[in-house]
């Protein structure tokens, strides 16, 4: 297409001879131009068109249920969501029979839910932190059959002491401040049965933008390992190194790199 005119206008008003030109014969010519160009500029019409549809099917492909769309929803360049999806199996491998009941708290928890219901003896149940107007078919299904809530994760969860095999967290905890930590952390540790895995992102991974701020109350807070640790040992929560072992040697085999922080806790005895 780039060996055709590219704007044939131009090369109507480039003559000298427009309407304007004065003379019949200057009205003749623009009339002759006009005519021969007419087929070309429908042909470049119909071809740029068809490019903006075939544009709008791909980026609208994955609908409002697709994975994709629900990890664009957090905003920014980076979501821990879709790393939590990734690791679904090394953490099967390190987690073992704890991964039979699992409960996840952060934004776009249904695709979460959703990626872990496919597993094998796998119950799951998700609590979204914010609100879900924009959520697609698949998630307000999940939402009416009461598999994700809405829920302030500020506030103690609406659940009874390790009722659950296994806790995962993603993106949430990043949106609070050290004084909602203190209070959240313990209380995501309390629901569960066989430990937390906390999925956090790093300093450089850039989420901050203003819609975030309007959605979220603040913008993202991303803290090094160094601070977390720190801060676990003030609020008394443990480490359990045995999991991240085989977390470690399972996402070796498996060849998966994380690109979030990931820190493994022990449940309260």
């Amino acid at each position: 297409m780039s060996r055709r005119p590219s704007n044939p206008a131009r090369r109507y008003g480039d003559n000298g001879g427009g309407v304007g030109g004065g003379g019949g014969g200057g009205a003749l010519f623009a009339f002759n131009s006009k005519s021969r160009s007419s087929p070309y500029l429908t042909i470049t019409f119909l071809v740029v068109g068809a490019l903006l549809v075939l544009g709008y099917i791909r980026r609208g492909s994955g609908g409002l249920g697709s994975s994709t769309y629900a990890v664009s929803r957090v905003e920014g360049d980076f979501s821990c969501t879709e790393e939590v999806q990734q690791a679904i199996p090394v953490l099967k491998k390190a987690y073992g029979d704890s991964m039979h009941k699992v409960l996840h708290v952060g934004p776009d928890t249904c695709s979460v839910v959703s990626k872990l219901l496919k597993e094998d003896e796998t119950e799951a149940l998700g609590v979204e932190p914010y609100d879900i107007e924009d959520a697609g078919p698949n998630c307000r299904a999940l939402v009416q059959k009461g598999l994700v809530r809405v829920a302030d994760v500020k506030f103690p969860l609406p659940y009874r002491p390790k009722s659950f095999s296994a806790v995962i967290v993603s993106d949430a905890l990043d949106y609070l401040s050290p004084r909602y930590l203190n209070k959240t952390l313990p209380d995501l540790v309390r629901v569960s049965a066989g430990g937390l895995v906390i999925f956090t992102g790093s300093p450089g991974q850039h989420r901050a933008k203003a819609s975030e701020v309007s959605k979220f109350g603040r913008a993202a807070k991303l803290r090094s390992s160094s601070w977390w640790v720190k801060f676990f040992l003030q609020t008394s929560l443990e480490e359990n190194e045995a999991v991240m072992k085989k977390f470690e040697q399972a996402a070796t085999k498996m060849s998966y790199t994380p690109s979030c922080q990931i820190f493994h806790i022990k449940p309260y005895n």
